[in-house]
C-alpha cells in the first residue's frame, strides 16, 4: 500500500470508521476524495466519535451535488451534535437539494432537521402504544408473523427524531405484552409462509405492475370487517323522547342482501361533479379502490349530482378521466340521478310511514327554528296533506322555495343533524344528467344513504365530518326498513400551504389567481400531474399516510415532495438546462470544432448500456448559470472566477482567463477561458453547461416556468384573509433558457430531471 494510502488509512480510522469499510472506501477514489475533503472541512482530522465519523461518511457518500456551497454549515452542525441521526441527516440533505445553492433561513433548516427536538421515551412509549391500538387486529391475527419493520416505521412516521433503539425496545416489549411467548404454532406458520415464497414473489410483481398496490406498510384495510358481520350495531341513535335506537341489519335483510352480491366487498367513490378532484380525493379513493381491490370485490364510480345548479359536463368528463389515471378502474359508474324515480317512490312512503312532512318555512325560518330547537308549524300536518303538497312539488305546482320535504326525526337530539333535515326541495333547473324531467331534487343526506342501499354497498368509508351524519344514515335506513351499510370514517387529508375546500379553489380559479383547475401550484390531482407528479407517487403518499380517525391529518407538504422524489429518481431521466446563460468562450478550442460528448441519463448507469447516455455538442461557445460564476473568488464557493477552474460535466475542466465588461465596467458580456483536454486539473466544483450545437447557432431557446408554494403559512384555511397569503412569487416564468439539442425531440408530457436544478416537465 502507498504512503498515501496508508495516510488515509490512518484518517479514516480515526473518525471511528471499522477497517473493512475504510479499506473499500480506499478502493474507490471518488468517495475517497469526498470523504477527505468532508473531514478536512469539518477540522475532525484528529479524530471523532464513531457516531460523528458515520454522519461524516454518509455526508461524504450521499450529499447533494447542487447544494456543496452549504457542506460546511452541515458538518458544523454534525460535529456539534446538533444533528446526531441518519434521521436528522436524510432530512438535511432533502432539504439542502431542493434548497440548492440558493440562501436559507437557519430556522427554516433546523425545524425541517429536527435539530434542538429532543424525544422522551414517554413519547415514543405512547406512540408505540397508540401505534398498537391502531392495528391491535392485525397484530393479533399475524402474531410473530408480523413484520416489526412495519411497525417501526409507522412509530418513527410519527416521531422521526426519536431515538431508533428506544424504538426497537419498546416495541419488542408491546409485542411480548401483546402476544406473550412464542408458540409452537408461531413457529409453525412461520414455515408455511417460508414454503410460500414463489406465490409470493408473483404477487410481488402484480403489485409492481400496478402501483396503486404498494406493499411496504401493513395492510392498511385489515381493520374492515367482512360482508358477512354486517349484522352487529352500526351505532346507537339517543332520542329526546323515546328509547336508544340500535340500528343493525336484521338475518333476513342481511341474507338477501349476501345473496345478491355473492358475499363480496362493494364500495363506492362518490364525488360530486362540481369541481376538479384534488389529493383528498386520492385518499378518498385508495380507502374505497382500494378495500375493493384487496378484498376482491367491486367499486362503484358513483357521482352524487343532486344539485343541477352546481354541475358540469366538464367536471363529470374529469373525474372519470382522473380516477383512470389515478389508476383505478370502476366496478360500474352511476349517477345518483339513476335512482330519483326510486328516491322520490321511497320519499312518499317515507311520509306513508309518518316519517317526513311538508314544510313551508323560509330557508331564514328554518335556520331560526332549528337554532332554538323549535318545531315547524307544519310538522304534525297530516299524511294525506303532505303527500297531496310533495305530489304538487313534483308536477312543479309551487314556486321554488315555498315548500321542501322534511324528515320528521328529532328536534331536541343533541345531534343538529337531527333537526329535521331537509328531504328535496324545489329547482326549476335542467339537470346535466336526466334533463328536465324532475323538478324536485333530492338532498344528499337523504339520497346517499338510500342509494348506498340501493346499490347494496358493504362499506360506505367517507371523511369524519361526516361522523355526525351517522345517526341520520342510519335513522332514514330504519324507519325504511333497507338494508344497512357498514358505515366507518377517516380523518380528512390536508397538506401544508395549500387550501383544499372546493369552494376556496373554485374561487382561486373563477378569479383568475391561478391558471385553470391544473395550474401546478394547485393540490388538485391535474394540477399535479400537469407539475409532472406520477399517480404512483400520490397513490405512495397516500398509503404511507395511512387510514386513521385522528382528527389532524394536516401533512407536510415535504412528505409528499419526498413520494414525488423517489419516484422521480427512479423514472425521470438526467438533462443540462441553464436557466440564466452567461457566454463562455473556449479560446484555445478551433471554432470549428464540434465534439459529441457522452451524458448519462441516469447517474448510476453502466458504461456498457449506450441506451443510458444522450449527446451532448462541447463547443468554442458554451453557456453556463449566471450564478456559477462570480469576480471574487472564497472558500466556500465552487463555481468560476477569474483565474479558477471547474469542471463541466460529462466534458472538460475550464479555467477563466479573463472577464469581458460592458462600458458600465459591471456588467458581465462574456468570459474566456480555456480548456484543459488531458483532463489532469481535478477542480472541486462541477457545474452544468449548455453549447452551442453549431458555429454562430444559437442553443435550443425554451421556456421554464419555475413553481413554489401558493401560500406563505401552513394553514392559510385558518387565518381571516386567506387570500392575502398567496404568494406573489410562487410562479416564475424564464424566457430564454438554453438546453441541450436532444431535448428538441421531447414530447408533452415528458418529464426530466434537469441538473443541479429540479424536475421538470414538458408541457
Amino acid at each position: 500500500m502507498a504512503v498515501k494510502e496508508e495516510e488515509r488509512l490512518e484518517l479514516f480510522l480515526k473518525i471511528g470508521l471499522d477497517e473493512r469499510t475504510a479499506r473499500n472506501t480506499i478502493a474507490n477514489n471518488k468517495v475517497t476524495n469526498n470523504l477527505n475533503s468532508v473531514i478536512h472541512e469539518a477540522a475532525v482530522t484528529e479524530g471523532c466519535d464513531r457516531t460523528i465519523g458515520n454522519l461524516l461518511y454518509t455526508v461524504a457518500t450521499k450529499y447533494p451535488a447542487n447544494a456543496l456551497v452549504h457542506r460546511p454549515a452541515l458538518l458544523g452542525y454534525i460535529v456539534t451534535i446538533k444533528i446526531k441521526t441518519p434521521a436528522q441527516l436524510e432530512a438535511a440533505f432533502s432539504f439542502l437539494s431542493s434548497t440548492a445553492s440558493e440562501s436559507f433561513e437557519l430556522k427554516e433548516f433546523e425545524e425541517a432537521c429536527g435539530v434542538g427536538v429532543e424525544v422522551s421515551e414517554e413519547d415514543i412509549e405512547q406512540t408505540v402504544n397508540e401505534v398498537f391500538e391502531q392495528n391491535k387486529g392485525s397484530i393479533l391475527e399475524l402474531r410473530y408473523r408480523t413484520n416489526v419493520g412495519d411497525l417501526f416505521g409507522l412509530v418513527r412516521k410519527r416521531l422521526p427524531w426519536a431515538d431508533p433503539k428506544i424504538v426497537k425496545k419498546l416495541i419488542d416489549a408491546k409485542l411480548y405484552e401483546l402476544l406473550g411467548g412464542r408458540t409452537a404454532a408461531d413457529n409453525e406458520k412461520a414455515l408455511k409462509q417460508k414454503k410460500e415464497t414463489p406465490a409470493k414473489v408473483k404477487d410481488k410483481k402484480a403489485a409492481d405492475d400496478n402501483p396503486s398496490q404498494p406493499s411496504e406498510d401493513l395492510n392498511p384495510f385489515l381493520i374492515f370487517p367482512n360482508p358477512e358481520e354486517n349484522f352487529k350495531v352500526h351505532t346507537e341513535i339517543f332520542f329526546s323522547d323515546r328509547p336508544v335506537l340500535r340500528c343493525c341489519n336484521t338475518k333476513e335483510v342481511l341474507d338477501k342482501h349476501l345473496k345478491r352480491t355473492s358475499g363480496k366487498v362493494y364500495t363506492r367513490f362518490p364525488p360530486e361533479p362540481n369541481g376538479y378532484l384534488h389529493i383528498g380525493h386520492a385518499k378518498a379513493m385508495f380507502v374505497s379502490f382500494g378495500l375493493a381491490k384487496e378484498r376482491g370485490g367491486c367499486c362503484y364510480l358513483r357521482y352524487d349530482d343532486t344539485n343541477p345548479e352546481a354541475e358540469k359536463k366538464e367536471y363529470i368528463d374529469h373525474i372519470e378521466e382522473i380516477v383512470e389515471w389515478m389508476g383505478w378502474k370502476p366496478f360500474k359508474i352511476t349517477y345518483t340521478s339513476d335512482y330519483f324515480q326510486e328516491l322520490y317512490e321511497l320519499a312518499v312512503e317515507l311520509i306513508q310511514r309518518g316519517h317526513a312532512y311538508v314544510d313551508h318555512q323560509t330557508p331564514e325560518e328554518i335556520k331560526e327554528y332549528r337554532e332554538k330547537k323549535m318545531n315547524s308549524p307544519w310538522r304534525d300536518r297530516p299524511i294525506a296533506e303532505s303527500l297531496k303538497f310533495f305530489e304538487e312539488m313534483r308536477q312543479g305546482m309551487i314556486e321554488e322555495g315555498k315548500a321542501t320535504l322534511r324528515m320528521k326525526q328529532d328536534m331536541q337530539s343533541d345531534n343538529g343533524n337531527m333537526y329535521d333535515l331537509i328531504a328535496y326541495r324545489i329547482k326549476f333547473t335542467p339537470h346535466p344528467h336526466s334533463g328536465d324531467k324532475w323538478c324536485i331534487y333530492p338532498s344528499y343526506d337523504y339520497a346517499h344513504c338510500i342509494v348506498d342501499s340501493l346499490e347494496d354497498i358493504t362499506h360506505s368509508l367517507c371523511t369524519l365530518e361526516f361522523e355526525t351524519r351517522r345517526a341520520s344514515y342510519y335513522w332514514l335506513l330504519h324507519v325504511l326498513d333497507i338494508y344497512q351499510p357498514y358505515v366507518w370514517e377517516y380523518s380528512r387529508l390536508n397538506v401544508t400551504n395549500n387550501v383544499m375546500s372546493k369552494r376556496k379553489l373554485n374561487f382561486l380559479v373563477t378569479k383568475k389567481l391561478v391558471d385553470g383547475w391544473d395550474d401546478p401550484r394547485l393540490m388538485t390531482l391535474a394540477g399535479l400531474r400537469r407539475r409532472g407528479v406520477t399517480s404512483t407517487a400520490i397513490n405512495a403518499f397516500v398509503r404511507g399516510i395511512g387510514i386513521t380517525r385522528s382528527d389532524c391529518c394536516t401533512i407536510r407538504l415535504e412528505r409528499l415532495e419526498y413520494h414525488i422524489r423517489e419516484e422521480l429518481n427512479r423514472t425521470a431521466p438526467r438533462t443540462m438546462v441553464v436557466l440564466q446563460p452567461l457566454k463562455v468562450v473556449i479560446t484555445n478550442l478551433d471554432s470549428g470544432l464540434v465534439m459529441d460528448l457522452d451524458a448519462k441519463k441516469w447517474p448510476d448507469t453502466s458504461t456498457e448500456n449506450s441506451s443510458a447516455f444522450y449527446k451532448v455538442p462541447f463547443s468554442r461557445v458554451v453557456y453556463i448559470e449566471q450564478s456559477d460564476f462570480q469576480m471574487k473568488d472564497s472558500k466556500d464557493y465552487y463555481g468560476l472566477a477569474p483565474g479558477k477552474s471547474v469542471l463541466l460535466r460529462y466534458a472538460f475542466p475550464i479555467k477563466c482567463t479573463e472577464v469581458v465588461l460592458a462600458d458600465d465596467n459591471k456588467t458581465i458580456i462574456e468570459i474566456w477561458a480555456e480548456y484543459d483536454h488531458s483532463k489532469k486539473t481535478k477542480p472541486k466544483g462541477v457545474i452544468h453547461w449548455v453549447s452551442e450545437p453549431s458555429r454562430e447557432v444559437d442553443p435550443l431557446s425554451i421556456e421554464v416556468r419555475l413553481f413554489d408554494k401558493l401560500f406563505n403559512s401552513e394553514n392559510p384555511a385558518e387565518l381571516g384573509d386567506w387570500l392575502a397569503d398567496v404568494n406573489l412569487h410562487s410562479k416564475v416564468v424564464i424566457y430564454g433558457a438554453y438546453a441541450v439539442p436532444s431535448l428538441r425531440d421531447a414530447a408533452i408530457g415528458d418529464r426530466f430531471q434537469f441538473e443541479r436544478l429540479g424536475k421538470f416537465q414538458i408541457s
